[in-house]
């Protein structure tokens, strides 16, 4: 058997009901989504021609994956929990952030490997000063739509939430108080003298890193990895995506959505629930 979550704010029932037909399935209706089970395999044309022809967001979750059992999910920040580029916002502070935002998109293409692209960018903030932090995160830092209301839907059934990011443990620590997240794993700036000196404190945070963590987390939770969930939007993301037993492109890069098995492109981040069968809380 095979699921179909439908979800998007432009989402209609008519429109439900005509692909439930179009697929031969029975629909189903949540609090937000609807979904239709699918005896058999899905057509993959025909999926890929609803994807490109509907204004809201179709994913068929991958085989054997079942929502109940998530116990984990493990998200990117910048981008994805939130909807700014913290390095590029800080970057602005010094007139700098054409030149940081070009190697950021650079790297979330996957065109240079995310540590030497994080080594360029820091290189450009030294020597400003830590009151630069303050102000992305008071005044320009916003949570995507639908953050609070992902998080609070997992807490009520129990599943653990972690925070990944290639970003700064100044932006990750303050949200993991604010938000409750359980977990969090980021890069630590250097100062000297009350000034970024250019430079990373200890290991960099990539691609590896986050994978490892999450492989991590679930050794220590006493869980499979097919029991987690990871969501990103950049190449860095991949590997700890393709670790998971769900992986989630949250408006994401050309690469990164043709690698995951699922995409929300139309919903926020609420989509979460949806692909899980679970109702908002």
């Amino acid at each position: 058997m095979a699921t179909l979550v439908l979800q998007g704010p432009r989402l209609t029932e008519q429109e439900a009901v005509a692909l439930s037909h179009s697929f031969n399935g029975r629909l189903e209706e949540g609090k937000g989504y609807y979904r239709i089970q699918i005896d058999g395999a899905v057509d993959p044309a025909r999926l890929a021609m609803h994807k490109q022809q509907e204004d809201f967001d179709i994913n068929l979750l991958p085989e054997g994956f079942d929502p109940a059992q998530v116990k984990l999910l493990v998200t990117d920040m910048d981008s994805t929990l939130i909807s700014i580029e913290c390095i590029d916002e800080i970057a602005d502070f010094i007139d700098v952030k054409p030149q940081v935002s070009a190697i950021t998109e650079a790297a979330m293409r996957g065109e240079i490997d995310f540590e030497t692209s994080l080594r360029r960018r820091i290189a450009l903030l030294k020597g400003l000063e830590p009151s630069a932090l303050d102000h992305v995160y008071n005044e320009r830092l916003r949570l995507n739509p639908g953050a609070e209301q992902m998080l609070a839907g997992l807490k009520a059934k129990g599943i653990k939430t972690t925070l990944v990011s290639g970003g700064f443990t100044y932006f990750t620590d303050k949200l993991k108080q604010r938000l409750g997240l359980d977990y969090t794993l980021a890069n630590t700036l250097e100062f000297e003298d009350g000034k970024l000196t250019g430079e990373i404190h200890g290991h960099i945070v990539g691609a590896r890193a986050k994978a490892d963590f999450l492989l991590q987390k679930c050794e220590e939770l006493g869980i499979a990895p097919s029991q987690a969930v990871a969501m990103g939007d950049g190449a860095n993301d991949l590997l700890m995506m393709q670790a998971a037993g769900l992986s989630i492109a949250y408006h994401a890069k050309p690469k990164v959505q043709q690698q995951a098995r699922t995409s929300l492109n139309h919903c926020g981040l609420e989509g979460v629930l949806g692909l899980l069968e679970i109702d908002p809380a």
